[in-house]
């Protein structure tokens, strides 16, 4: 059974977007692997950002909502895994909480935006519970921040800050990626590690430091996805203060073939014979993608451009339908001499009707 994010933030699913950011404001700070020191509080801290962003966020809230976690992930029978809401969709959790409490207070340093006290057009927020500020050496004379203490009852501004020192958070646009499939591959569907590099903020000490890492991103192919088919990594590129990480998007783009075109879900493939074969008749022995030969016998048939025969159920699978498979498509290129003699020709006028 996957994770239950309502369970996680310690609300009810009907819970409104106020409730929910007032849920992971209190829990992230309770437990911040900075403050809470306890075993297994950063694994917690790292669950409650990832329920807080599948939460607050629309699209990915009615997902789980209706599939669960294994929806969120692709899983067969759910958006992304070929079923009500197609294979265009799939999220993975971008593993740094920090970011997410970042992102949500306008700080990367966990708590220095609660000591900017009354600043103009801020919203003032208050403690309601446990302290959270409780292992950071007391706050009732110096706080280990070189300011002033406060006691719980004492407001902060955290908009005011968010506003006048960093200005709005904004989301950069999403980073495209092709993702180049053999049409063996769609056909049988495949696992992709794509690596890519990305920037990253940390506080160290007193020192702001943007360092350069790359990541590995794990995409499951299904069978039959279609070319311009989008994998989508929420949040996964650069991770900079005030800024939402952009989306990583992966395109499915099909490679060149030598022997077949894809068209759709059929596949199509030319036959080369020649003149005499055309209007004579002949055998014509047909690959297919899964290794088999279709011998074709056209000895009843005069064969022309525009000919066409079908093999059904050797094409690749329906994206939404792994079961059922498309056609195979054989057409025919038909090779005429570059020069007859003449005799040749006098027998062909003769024997061809006008």
């Amino acid at each position: 059974m996957g994770k239950d994010f309502y369970k996680i933030l310690g609300i009810s699913k009907g819970a409104s977007d106020d409730e929910i950011k007032k849920a992971y404001r209190k829990l992230a700070l309770k437990y911040h692997p900075d403050k809470n020191k306890e075993k297994g509080a950063e694994e917690r801290f790292k669950e409650i950002a990832e329920a807080y962003e599948i939460l607050s966020d629309k699209k990915k809230r009615d997902i789980f909502d209706q599939y669960g976690e294994e929806g969120l992930k692709g899983a067969a029978g759910a958006p992304g895994g070929g079923g009500a809401g197609g294979p265009e969709f799939s999220y993975a959790f971008h593993g740094d909480p920090r970011a997410t409490f970042a992102q949500f207070f306008g700080s990367a340093n966990p708590f220095e935006a609660f000591f900017n006290f009354g600043g103009p057009g801020g919203q003032e927020e208050h403690m309601e519970t446990d302290d959270p500020f409780g292992g950071f050496g007391g706050l009732g004379g110096f706080s280990s921040f070189g300011g002033p203490g406060v006691g719980r009852s004492q407001s902060f501004n955290v908009q005011g800050m968010r506003g006048k020192e960093r200005g709005p958070i904004t989301q950069d646009p999403p980073i495209e990626h092709d993702l180049p499939l053999s049409l063996e591959e769609i056909m049988k569907g495949c696992t992709k590690r794509m690596k890519i590099s990305r920037k990253i903020y940390r506080r160290v000490g007193t020192e702001d430091r943007i360092t350069k890492e790359d990541k590995i991103l794990t995409i499951n192919v299904k069978p039959g996805w279609k070319a311009g088919t989008k994998i989508t990594f929420a949040k996964e590129g650069d991770q900079l203060p005030n800024k939402i990480p952009a989306d990583v998007v992966f395109v499915i783009k099909d490679k060149p073939h030598p022997t077949f075109k894809r068209d759709g879900s059929d596949i199509r493939y030319t036959a080369k014979i020649s003149l005499r074969d055309a209007l004579c008749g002949t055998r014509v022995d047909v690959p297919t993608l899964s290794g088999e030969i279709i011998r074709i016998d056209t000895s009843s048939e005069i064969v022309k451009p525009t000919t066409q025969r079908k093999a059904s159920g050797y094409g690749l699978p329906y994206p939404k339908e792994p079961n059922r498979r498309g056609d195979l498509i054989i057409t025919f290129d038909i090779k005429f001499p570059d020069h007859l003699p003449q005799t040749v020709r006098e027998v062909l006028r003769d024997a061809l009707p006008n």
